[in-house]
C-alpha cells in the first residue's frame, strides 16, 4: 500500500435562491457527500482514506474525480471500496486541468450531491470529529441560506509530526475581504445544501484559480454566511507535492507579500472579475455594488488606481498584507 498508510491519529440571501434539497437533512443526522480530487496521491491517500472511514460522524458517501493517476490511486480506491462495501464510494474521470478544475467538476457536474459537501484533499488526515463539528456549527444558522463552513488546520510534516496550529483570521469574514483575500482552506471546507445548490447555479469559468477561493467569493456574494473555526479539524500535511503550502512562519509571511506585489494578483482579480460578473444575477445589490467598484479599481493604474483601492471597504486580515496591495495598484499589478 501506500507509503505513509501506517500514520496515526491520537484522539482526534439573495432573494433568488431556491429552497434546499428536500430531505437534505440538518444537524447530527445529515447525509455529507465528499469530494475528493486526486492525481498520483498514492503516497498519503490510504492514510488519508482511513481517516475518513474513522469519522464519528458515519452517515458519508464519496466521489473521487481521478486526474489521469499513473501510480497506484486507483489500486487503492479500489481496495478501500472492496473494504467498505456498505459505502457509495464513486470514482470518475476528472478533467485534467488541475485541482481546482476537477473539484469544480465534481460538485458542478452530474446529478446533485446528496446533503452537504465536503471537500478532501488527497494527502491530509481528517480527525475524527471534522464532519460532525462541521455539521454542528453549520446546524446553527438557517438551512434556507447558503452557508460555508471552513476551520483552521494541524500543519505537520509529510509523516504527520512537528505540528503547529494554523494562523488565525482576525477581522471578519465577508465579501470585502473574499475580494482580496481567501481565508477559507478548501481542504476544511463543507457547503450546507442551499450553498451546494447555489454553487450548482453559479458558472465557474476555466479561468477561477482557486475551488475554494471561488467558494468564499460566491457564497459571501450571495448574502451567504461564512464560518471559520477555531477548532483544526485535519492534519495538513507538508511536502514537496503540496500545490500551494501553508502559510506560518516568517519565510511564509514573505512569499505572501511577495506574491501580492507581483503581477500574479492582477491575473486572480481578472478571473474573478469575469466569474462574479457571470454571476450578477445571483449577488446581493451590495455585493454587485462592490463588484463595480472593484473592477473599476482593478482597471484604473497608477495613482488613480492607489485613491481608488484606497477608498473602497477591501481588506485583508493583515494590515501588511493590505499596504502590499496598495503597492501592487500602485505600480499596475492590480
Amino acid at each position: 500500500m501506500a507509503g505513509e498508510g501506517a500514520v496515526r491519529i491520537a484522539g482526534e440571501t439573495a432573494g433568488t435562491l431556491p429552497a434546499p434539497l428536500a430531505g437534505a437533512g440538518q444537524g447530527a443526522g445529515a447525509h455529507v457527500t465528499i469530494l475528493m480530487a486526486t492525481c498520483n496521491g498514492a503516497a498519503y491517500l490510504a492514510a488519508q482514506l482511513d481517516s475518513i472511514a474513522a469519522q464519528s460522524h458515519a452517515n458519508w458517501s464519496l466521489r473521487i474525480g481521478d486526474d489521469g493517476s499513473t501510480d497506484a490511486t486507483r489500486a487503492i480506491i479500489a481496495a478501500f471500496r472492496r473494504r467498505h462495501p456498505e459505502r457509495a464510494i464513486e470514482l470518475v474521470e476528472g478533467p485534467r486541468r488541475g485541482a481546482a478544475a476537477n473539484f469544480l467538476a465534481l460538485l458542478q457536474r452530474g446529478a446533485p450531491p446528496r446533503g452537504h459537501v465536503a471537500f478532501s484533499d488527497q494527502d491530509d488526515i481528517w480527525l475524527p470529529h471534522k464532519l460532525r463539528r462541521a455539521l454542528q456549527r453549520i446546524a446553527a444558522h438557517p438551512p434556507g441560506r447558503p452557508v460555508l463552513y471552513g476551520s483552521r488546520t494541524i500543519i505537520a510534516d509529510h509523516r504527520g509530526r512537528d505540528r503547529r496550529t494554523s494562523r488565525r483570521h482576525p477581522r471578519p469574514l465577508g465579501f470585502a475581504n473574499a475580494l482580496v483575500q481567501n481565508v477559507i482552506a478548501g481542504n476544511t471546507a463543507v457547503l450546507n445544501p442551499a450553498a451546494v445548490e447555489l454553487m450548482r447555479r453559479a458558472r465557474a469559468p476555466a479561468e477561477v484559480p482557486f475551488h475554494d477561493w471561488w467558494l468564499y467569493l460566491m457564497v459571501s456574494a450571495a448574502g451567504g454566511t461564512v464560518l471559520l473555526d477555531e477548532r483544526p479539524g485535519l492534519l495538513y500535511r507538508q511536502h514537496a507535492g503540496n500545490m500551494l503550502g501553508a502559510s506560518i512562519g516568517p519565510r511564509d509571511k514573505l512569499e505572501r507579500l511577495r506574491r501580492l506585489a507581483s503581477s500574479e494578483i492582477a491575473r486572480w482579480n481578472r478571473a474573478h472579475i469575469g466569474a462574479l460578473e457571470a454571476n450578477r444575477a445571483l449577488l446581493t445589490p451590495a455585493a454587485a455594488r462592490q463588484l463595480a467598484v472593484f473592477s473599476a479599481t482593478h482597471r484604473a493604474r497608477g495613482l488613480p488606481a492607489l485613491w481608488r483601492l484606497a477608498g473602497t471597504p477591501v481588506y485583508r486580515q493583515s494590515g501588511a498584507e493590505l499596504l502590499a496591495l496598495y503597492w501592487a495598484a500602485l505600480h499596475e499589478r492590480f
